[in-house]
Parts: C-alpha cells; structure tokens; sequence
C-alpha cells in the first residue's frame, strides 16, 4: 500500500498517537526506529501498521525488518520522507515509524521466575527517565520492573526511545503503590528502598535471592508507604553539594541495580 499525503486518515489517526489521549482512544502505540520495533516484534507485539520510507530503508536492518513486519499480519505502507517526518519522533528520522496494538500486563499477570530481582520504581513522571530504568534494568538482568502511584504513560514515545526498546523486553506494569506493596508481601519478596535517609550503606545489604528494590522520584522520593517493618532501606554516599540523585541509568537505579547483579553473580 502507498500513502502521498499526511492529511490521509490513517496517518492523522497515527500522528495522534504522540500524545496519550490518542494513545488511550485507540489503544495503540506508536513505535520510531528500527531497533526499537525489531524488538517489539521480537516480544510478540501485534503490529497494526508500519509507515516506511524507501529512500532510508535500504540497508541490511531496514530490508530484514520489512520482511518480518510483512510476514505479519501489519499492514505495509510506503510513504513519501514528509509523512515520515510527521509521524516520527523530534528530528529522529531512521524512515520507518510503526503502529502497534498497546500491550496489555497488569500486577497480576506478572510472573518472574522463583528468587529473581526486580524493581519499583514509585511516582516517576519523566518518560525518559522510565526509559533509561528500563534499560538498565535489561543490561543488569532484573527480571521486571513495576511503576508505582500513577502519573507514568509506560508508553510515552520518549520512554521507548529512551529504553531503546527495553520496554518490549522487560516485563513492565503500572499499578497503585497500595497494591504493589500487597503483591510483594503476599510473593515474600524482601523489600529495599533507597532514601535519602536510608538506615544503611547501599554496598552493606544483601541483594540476594527474591528483593524488590524500590526507588522514588527525585523531586519527591518514596511515600510513607515503605516504611513498613518488613521494609529496609539503603543509602547512597552523597559526598558533594547535591542532596539527591537523578533517577536515570546513570544513576541511583543504574547503582542499586549493578550491586545486585555483583553480589548475586558470586554466590
């Protein structure tokens, strides 16, 4: 199929994915890049639609994601580079944008595997800083990742860019803090929130077998909420001016998560 114009009903029904009411009214997703829709379609999300531009798609990466996205049930669309350049995101143009049905994980679908790591990540409202989590979490193997109290659009374009498709790759689900905090209790996870506060040196507890470590928004840190007695809390040494740390993959997240997978690589 070909498409000239962006004024065409299903690029102006695509472009409205960019923000969340499109994304909510349609429940679908819109995904830039071919490494980030590879690994959609790697993890089993149904494509509906994937916008491509000739002139850009010509390598080796390009042709193969074609020919994937063309054995699927998707439709292909050959567009002309200013339909491309509406639908991508910012000045990123790699001339394939795809549409996507919107995955669908709750809390009580999530299911890692008996002892395995993973974190909740409370009241964060920067998609990028999702994204970045969420990469890192990949890198560093936790095994999923839970974002706490509202107030996340899990599928921001910017939080896919910014996981570089680790968002597909992670289990990831959205859920009110209240019930997060029951479904670990009621699992036996052990729970490790940072604070600014936090009782001990992050490098002196135990990040072995099923923990939940919990980290909060820069702007705000963790509620109340884990605070509870079955609830440690770690530190990180702060030694300059600042009195926080960015919740990024170069960061907080990125620290917690790298002495987790130390300390249960040794044992």
């Amino acid at each position: 199929m070909k498409i000239t114009s962006a004024a065409n009903p299903r690029v102006k029904a695509a472009a409205k994915l960019r923000e969340r009411r499109g994304r909510d009214e349609q429940r679908r997703i819109i995904i830039d890049g071919v490494r980030e829709i590879a690994r959609a379609l790697a993890a089993g999300v149904e494509l509906v639609e994937l916008y491509y531009f000739p002139g850009l798609a010509t390598d080796h990466e390009h042709q193969h994601l074609l020919k994937r996205a063309g054995e699927g049930r998707g439709m292909l669309i050959e567009v002309p580079p200013h339909v491309i350049e509406k639908l991508a995101f910012g000045q990123r143009v790699e001339g394939v944008v795809a549409v996507a049905k919107q995955p669908q994980q709750s809390l009580a679908d999530l299911a890692p595997p008996p002892g395995s790591l993973i974190a909740v990540i409370e009241g964060v409202e920067k998609p990028g800083n999702l994204g970045a989590i969420l990469r890192t979490a990949d890198a560093a193997g936790v095994a999923a990742v839970i974002v706490a109290g509202g107030g996340t659009d899990l599928y921001n374009p910017n939080a896919i860019r910014a996981s570089l498709g680790a968002i597909f790759t992670v289990p990831v689900c959205a859920a009110p803090s209240p019930a997060v905090l029951d479904w670990l209790r009621a699992r036996q996870y052990r729970m490790l929130a940072a604070r600014v506060d936090g009782a001990s040196d992050y490098a002196a507890a135990d990040y072995r077998g099923p923990l939940a470590l919990i980290l909060g928004s820069e702007a705000h840190g963790l509620s109340d909420l884990w605070r509870g007695e079955d609830i440690a809390s770690v530190k990180l040494p702060l030694l300059g001016q600042v009195d926080s740390l960015n919740l990024s993959a170069t960061a907080a997240a990125a620290v917690l998560f790298y002495e987790a997978l130390r300390q249960r690589r040794e044992t």
